[in-house]
């Protein structure tokens, strides 16, 4: 059966999908009048002026509608700009160690309120128990790591002085110093809609700047409760964390366009390049999508390869920007490879996610629709199926393709589900063509006991990053990440993202006469 998503704009009292658990401290997110989840500016939970909502769909219940939440004007975004701007005036003058300890506190908070967050991830993205508690653990680890990369980083400057350059005398001293832009603008995505937008949320304030968060749709409740967690916690002035919810068709460009931000980070797929150029000369940090390859050499351990792989290809059923999406298998061992992948997949577990099923729903039947898609078309030119064809819905069974060619969409096109392809080579070159013509250049990764071809093939793949004997993985979350090609812009992980949401500042003292220092 092929039933769409029920995700209808409606009248505000129109019903939803009852109140969140976690008793008073989610309460003020929720009005049962409604049945709908309220938006957050200058520290309070409103309804919308439009009188609309918008509604997200449970991609494992038949795509019935979940939850509902505002359809925010144009009106409402300005308005959050601008609070945002007047509290991050104030922010940018608490000491470094003060935001630290308060962002601390809302970690804390995070992990106290875990639960009814998880849940949320659970009906809104069809996300294992297990990892949707991962996710809300992890972001408040997050927090807490980017509060004390932020002492470290940002208390450092650097003195320049004049005669290093020809020609110039000691006469003048340079400090430059760190200072925060001022509004970001944080866009996180369905598949990970808290941790996602807690690593641009995190950075962005320790080092002194705001945000104006817009969550996607599906997911958009989970978002609202993480943004709870920053807004209960006491020193944080009212309005540094705005949360604007609603259709990214209907006010999605206005926000990139504002002139109120200073900084866009966006986390997400080909929409991604839309928002870079439409994003004003200011900073983008763009993560979009990727087809991260595994590139399997003949003296590589099948067994490390195919257990990465399978981890790689199907947790959270696919949908993670840096699942392997394509598998490179030399000839001579790719039918012992493929059988030890096949056996593998089929024991995964396949159902609902709170009962923790390995593989759950894609979020939407749209999304199934194009998987499916991919896979009828790689039938029709000659693949072969390792495992048999199964949907139900938006719930597809994780599927294993071998004899992939260069000619199927599968082979170029990101499929965002549990579907692995495997394509055959005999050389290095033929085996770096399928890394290196892909518009994305996200990961990929190396199997192979041989330390200096995993360099050197590591060398020459057009990717952010490159993995040497096991899965392409975003984290941990300090680590540096960054895609090439459409796989987008500039460099992420907490350190990366806090360099980039600040910029230098320089003082220069003049002196009446040159003075040269002595010990």
């Amino acid at each position: 059966p092929r039933r769409r998503p029920v995700n209808v704009m409606g009248s505000g009292h129109e019903g939803g999908a009852g109140a969140p658990g976690g008793g008073e401290f989610y309460s003020p997110l929720y009005n049962p009048d409604t049945g709908a989840y309220r938006f957050l500016i200058d520290g309070e939970w409103r309804d919308s002026s439009s009188g609309q909502l918008v509604h997200n769909a449970n991609p494992s219940k038949g795509n019935e509608r979940c939850f509902g939440f505002q359809a925010c004007t144009r009106d409402e975004v300005d308005a959050a700009y601008a609070g945002a701007k007047a509290a991050q005036r104030q922010w940018g003058q608490i000491p470094l160690n003060k935001r630290a300890s308060i962002l601390k506190a809302a970690a804390e908070l995070m992990r106290q309120h875990h639960a009814p967050m998880a849940d949320a991830l659970i009906r809104e993205i069809a996300k294992p128990k297990k990892d949707a508690t991962t996710e809300a653990k992890r972001s408040a680890d997050l927090i807490d790591y980017a509060a004390e990369e932020g002492c470290r980083s940002l208390a450092k400057g650097d003195m320049i002085t004049s005669d290093s350059f020809p020609g110039a005398e000691r006469d003048k001293l340079c400090m430059a110093h760190k200072v925060p832009l001022g509004v970001v603008l944080c866009i996180p995505p369905f598949n990970y809609p808290v941790n996602l937008a807690v690593s641009k949320i995190a950075p962005a304030l320790i080092a002194g700047n705001a945000c104006v968060v817009k969550p996607p749709t599906q997911g958009c409740v989970s978002a609202l409760m993480m943004a709870q967690c920053f807004n209960k916690v006491p020193g944080l002035p009212r309005g540094l964390v705005q949360v604007v919810t609603g259709r990214g068709a209907d006010i999605g460009d206005y926000m990139v366009e504002h002139p109120g931000a200073n900084c866009v980070s966006f986390t997400g797929g080909d929409t991604g390049l839309a928002v870079s150029r439409k994003a004003r000369m200011v900073p983008v940090q763009m993560e979009l999508g990727g087809k991260d390859a595994a590139l399997v050499f003949p003296d590589a351990d099948l067994d490390l390869a195919a257990t990465a792989i399978v981890k790689g290809g199907f947790s959270y059923s696919g949908q993670r920007c840096t699942a392997v999406k394509i598998v490179v298998a030399f000839s001579e061992i790719a039918d012992a490879l493929v059988a030890k992948v096949e056996e593998k997949t089929r024991k995964l577990t396949v159902g609902q996610p709170e009962d923790d099923a390995q593989i759950t729903a894609v979020v939407s039947a749209k999304s199934a629709d194009f998987i499916q898609g991919l896979v009828e078309d790689a039938i029709a030119k000659g693949a072969t199926m390792r495992t048999e064809w199964r949907r139900d819905c938006n719930l597809i069974w994780p599927v294993l393709v071998d004899d992939v060619t260069a000619e199927m969409r599968l082979c170029w096109e990101e499929p965002f589900g549990p579907v692995v392809p495997v394509v055959r080579v005999g050389t290095e070159e033929e085996a770096l063509r399928y890394v290196n013509e892909s518009k994305y250049g996200l990961q990929g990764c190396v199997f192979t006991r041989d330390i200096d071809r995993a360099i050197r093939v590591a060398d020459r793949m057009e990717t952010g990053t490159v993995q040497i004997n096991g899965p392409p993985a975003r984290g941990p979350d300090h680590f540096p990440f960054q895609g090439v090609k459409d796989s987008g812009i500039g460099s992420q992980g907490i350190v990366n993202s806090i360099e980039m949401m600040t910029k230098v500042k320089t003082t220069v003292i003049n002196l009446a006469k040159p003075s040269y220092a002595t010990a």
